[in-house]
């Protein structure tokens, strides 16, 4: 098992993607965003480098235009410079699935489960989908070895 220098340095590789889910801030239910069984990456490099791309399950192959708008609403994906302190990271957004990310910060939350597995948490905010509830974004990475 490798040994890292610091949280800093534990960032740094390629991660899994294990489960994406909407955490309520008052009740602690969880439910899966994008399914039991979501795709993606999430990769930050030892230069300051971040991508996250993340999908749901049983994507559909788009057919046409109304298929490909709809493939928006079950994908995030977003990359840019990224500086790690005090367990937040925090991305300057080059490019992203959601245009009004692009030039803005997203900030969020790190915790490590153990040395395989990362939590990345976003601030409370509303629910997107129920009105009047509060929720945090919890996602888990699992780390990829290196070949």
């Amino acid at each position: 098992m490798k040994t890292y220098a610091s949280d800093k340095e534990r960032i740094v590789g390629c991660w899994g993607l294990v489960a994406q889910v909407y955490e309520d801030v008052d009740t602690g239910e969880r439910v899966p965003i994008f399914g039991e069984n979501p795709r993606g990456r999430q990769i930050a490099t030892p230069d300051g480098r971040w991508i996250a791309l993340a999908t749901a399950e049983g994507r559909p192959i788009p057919a046409d235009d109304a298929d490909r708008a709809k493939a928006l609403l079950t994908m995030v994906a977003y990359t840019g410079r990224y500086r790690f302190e005090n367990g937040v990271v925090t991305t300057r957004v080059e490019a992203a699935w959601n245009e009004a990310w692009v030039g803005g910060d997203q900030v969020r939350n790190i915790k490590f489960s153990n040395d395989d597995l990362l939590n990345i948490v976003s601030a409370p905010m509303p629910h997107p989908n129920l009105p009047g509830r509060k929720v945090r974004v919890v996602v888990t990475w699992k780390r990829e070895e290196s070949l």
